[in-house]
C-alpha cells in the first residue's frame, strides 16, 4: 500500500509537499498542553517527533521523516496515535 492510500486513514491530516499537517483546537489552554504532553510521550516511544506550534488552545502539527527526506509509514503511524490522543481530550482536528 502506498503512502497516499495510508493517508486516507488519517483524514484530518493534509499533505503539503513531503509532510502532513493537522490543526487541533483544544477546549482550553491546559487541555492543549496535556495533549502536547501525551504526544511527546508517544513520539518518544516511537522515536519519531512532530513539529508542534502552540497558539493558546490551537496546535499546529507537522510530520515528516527527516532522515528519509520524505513521508514514510512512521508519519502515518504517529498521525493515527495523535488522532487518538486528540479525540480522548475532546479536541477537534481540522
Amino acid at each position: 500500500m502506498d503512502i497516499e492510500s495510508k493517508l486516507a486513514g488519517v483524514p484530518a491530516w493534509q499533505r503539503v509537499g513531503e509532510e502532513i499537517r493537522c490543526t487541533v483546537t483544544a477546549p482550553d489552554f491546559p487541555t492543549a498542553i496535556r495533549i502536547v504532553d501525551e504526544i511527546a510521550v508517544r513520539a518518544e516511544e516511537l522515536d519519531h517527533h512532530p513539529d508542534i506550534d502552540i497558539r493558546w488552545r490551537t496546535l499546529h502539527l507537522a510530520l515528516t521523516t527527516h532522515s528519509a527526506g520524505r513521508l514514510t509509514d512512521k508519519d502515518v503511524t504517529l498521525a493515527a496515535h495523535i488522532d487518538e490522543i486528540v479525540a480522548k481530550h475532546g479536541a477537534a482536528a481540522e
